[in-house]
This record gives C-alpha cells, sequence and structure tokens, in this order.
C-alpha cells in the first residue's frame, strides 16, 4: 500500500512545547494549526489507515518560497534544485511534525516509521508533498 498526499503553503516544523509560568505545557498555536492541516489534508486525498503492525517509509518534500529579493541568475538556479534551503525549518522539525501530525490518522503511532526522508527544495509553489509506504526490507 501507498499514499500520497501535498499541503500547500510554507513548509512548517514542529516548535518545541511551552511552559507557562504555573508549570503547565501546551503546544504552540503555530505547530497546533499546521499539525491539524495536514491530518485534514490526509484525510481528504488518502483517507486510509495502514494496519496496526506495519512497518513505513515516509518521504518528505518541502517546496520553501523563492525569496523575492534575489537575482535572476540565482532565482534560476533554485528553481534547478541546483541552490538548496538550508534555513529554518530543520529537516528533522519538518518531519517531526509530519509524522506527530498523523498519529492516529494514518497509522496508530509514528513508531511504525522505520525508514525516513526529508528533502527541502526551492519553488514558486511553497507546499509540502508526502509519501507514505509499508517499508522494504
Amino acid at each position: 500500500m501507498r499514499v500520497k498526499f501535498t499541503v500547500l503553503g510554507d513548509p512548517t516544523g514542529k516548535q518545541r512545547h511551552r511552559t507557562t509560568r504555573s508549570g503547565h505545557t501546551y503546544t504552540p498555536d503555530k505547530t497546533a494549526r499546521y499539525e491539524n492541516l495536514v491530518k485534514v489534508e490526509y484525510q481528504r486525498q488518502c483517507g486510509i489507515r495502514f494496519p496496526d503492525d506495519a512497518q513505513l517509509d515516509v518521504r518528505i518534500l518541502a517546496y520553501h518560497p523563492i525569496p523575492t529579493s534575489i537575482s535572476k541568475k540565482k532565482r534560476k538556479l533554485m528553481e534547478e534544485r541546483v541552490i538548496r534551503p538550508a534555513k529554518k525549518p530543520d529537516w528533522d522539525n519538518i518531519g517531526k511534525i509530519v509524522t506527530d501530525s498523523l498519529n492516529q490518522v494514518a497509522y496508530r503511532d509514528d513508531a511504525q516509521v522505520v525508514d525516513a526522508q526529508v528533502r527541502k527544495f526551492y519553488s514558486e509553489r511553497p507546499r509540502i508533498e508526502v509519501i507514505i509506504q509499508e517499508a522494504s526490507a
């Protein structure tokens, strides 16, 4: 089984939880909104759940917006994937927000993910593309 879905908009990374002065911890709003967006788009575009014993492979392509204040030469190199984004959010935070948001939706728990890859590129259409499939031996 293999599914693919797209979430439009700037790629967002998982932020650390916050703690109030009284000791209460909470998830920042930006993280909670993006996790919900990933979940909704997965349900809308795929809507299946992998078996609870499945070992999963997750591939994420994160397309960051091309900065507006760059030269035409650099823009062309970004479009051709020669120059890639070495900027925030970090690749691991992108992977974390996607896999966490799909808990109990695409699979029982993200502990089922045994193989993963996050790749960052520039694009005129910022988005993330996610492929989830059963891992091969």
